[in-house]
């Protein structure tokens, strides 16, 4: 595969970059969207209380294609840690799982990952952010946990949203997130002109210990948060789909050649893909689908629970893709949609998420599942959401 971007340091301030310095993209899109929001037998309800908010999951699929696990806050963004488990690839849950006492101390959104070491040793990793960042380890597949602990004297916000094996050693790995100045450091305060940061730190022991975050790119005049990472079909490259939460622009991405070492400038990406919390993973056939919550400035699904169908080249070309697709219709704003993705041995796609599903009411953690083959059988029949 060819670099299509040249890589430059590690470290970019580009807040006093003028918006009209880089290549403009349109705020609307031309792709077709298909709306799967009806169609009720494809969803799941995992988890549902009368008058509690349950927001913001990350799932984990192990190695067995069967066992999944998820991790959410009873609250928006922040709150005790509600835990289930699924032996049939994400079908039936479990009832919420006893957790740790420290558990109920979460502020952040949980987010759960998998990781092995050097010598095999599989773990599950729990992050729970802001100052300080806490983790939590199981060794035994997540039937029993540890309390949470500091990770180091430094925080963030989404604490690890995207985290990645890396080439660098057996057992590495490379995690990042954002702050946006209130909460890296125990003394911290936000300044004005706000400014967002985005950070990488690496583990190089199977994920138990990390190194102090390193600063990728920090800018005020657009605010550059929530990365999503995504390796290429090759996996010689890493790319990074970033949030933009001043709304002044699209989303952006960043890319590096060099193992997340060195990155390059972002780049505003297609209105297709603009929104939050982007996680993509591939189909059999090499496609991408990725989940997240639609923010583009003109769109039909704005607010919505939304997945975007392509290719990696699409992405690193700056194209549309195929199609969108509404997965689910929230109904209170944009408050919805921070959406893990699993797949499963037969394509199919698992993906999950909270909103506000059902009118009137606090949101409820909710899974659809779906194979992009009957994407494609929709979209042939011009099934779009006009």
């Amino acid at each position: 595969m060819k670099n299509w971007i040249p890589i430059i340091t590690s470290l970019c301030l580009f807040g006093q970059i003028a918006l009209a310095e880089e290549k403009r993209q349109p705020k609307g899109y031309t792709i077709p969207t298909i709306d799967l929001s009806k169609q009720t037998k494809r969803q799941v309800v995992i988890d549902r209380e009368k008058g509690q908010y349950l927001g913001h999951p990350t799932t984990v699929l192990l190695e067995d294609n069967k066992t999944m696990l998820i991790v959410y806050p009873k609250g928006h963004g922040r709150g005790g840690i509600v835990y289930k488990r699924s032996t049939d690839g994400g079908l039936t849950w479990s009832k919420r799982l006893p957790t740790p006492k420290s558990w109920e101390t979460s502020r952040e959104v949980p987010t759960i990952h998998r990781v092995i070491d050097a010598k095999g040793t599989k773990r599950l990793i729990m992050w729970s952010g802001l100052y300080p960042a806490r983790l939590a380890v199981s060794e035994n597949d997540g039937q029993s946990w540890s309390e949470l602990k500091s990770a180091g004297d430094w925080g963030g916000i989404v604490v690890m949203g995207c985290l990645e094996p890396v080439k660098t050693g057996k057992g590495h790995y490379m995690a990042m997130f954002h702050d946006d100045g209130r909460f890296f450091t125990s003394q911290a305060k936000q300044e004005k002109p706000v400014l967002f940061t985005l950070f990488k730190t690496f583990s190089r022991d199977g994920g138990l210990t990390w190194s102090h975050p390193e600063a990728i790119l920090a800018r005020s005049d657009v605010h550059l948060c929530e990365p999503g990472i995504i390796r290429s079909p090759d996996s010689r490259q890493l790319c990074v789909l970033l949030r933009e939460n001043s709304r002044r622009r699209n989303s952006y991405v960043i890319f590096s050649n060099d193992e997340g070492k060195t990155w390059t400038k972002p780049s505003e990406l297609p209105a297709s893909l603009t929104g939050d919390r982007h996680t993509g993973r591939y189909t059999k056939d090499g496609r991408l689908f990725i989940s997240f919550r639609d923010r583009t400035h003109k769109s039909l699904t704005s607010g919505d629970w939304v997945a975007w169908v392509g290719t990696y080249e699409d992405i690193a070309k700056g194209r549309e893709g195929q199609y969108r697709v509404r997965l689910m219709d929230n109904t209170k704003g944009a408050d919805c949609a921070y959406p893990p993705v699993e797949i499963l041995p037969d394509d199919t796609l698992v993906t999950t998420t909270y909103g506000h599903w059902t009118k009137g009411e606090p949101p409820y953690i909710v899974s659809v599942r779906l194979k992009l083959s009957e994407l494609d059988a929709l979209a042939k029949r011009k099934e779009f959401l006009k």
